[in-house]
């Protein structure tokens, strides 16, 4: 499976994970030249705590990825 955003892979691997419809990479499948910290975090009650990704592709941003 591929992850692409702006016509570039983001992350690539057979090893997904899918929840609730989502499909979640492994962290070390993430090409980090593309990828940027991101200080944003959410709790899910059954999930637990997420950390988020921002994205940076031919100049152009996605934030909390």
């Amino acid at each position: 499976m591929k992850a692409t955003w702006n016509n570039t892979v983001i992350a690539e691997s057979d090893d997904t994970v899918l929840v609730e419809g989502n499909h979640y990479f492994p962290e070390h499948t993430l090409k980090r030249e593309y990828v940027t910290f991101s200080n944003h975090k959410t709790t899910c009650p059954w999930k637990g705590e997420a950390h988020y990704y921002s994205l940076m592709v031919n100049g152009d941003m996605l934030r909390y990825v």
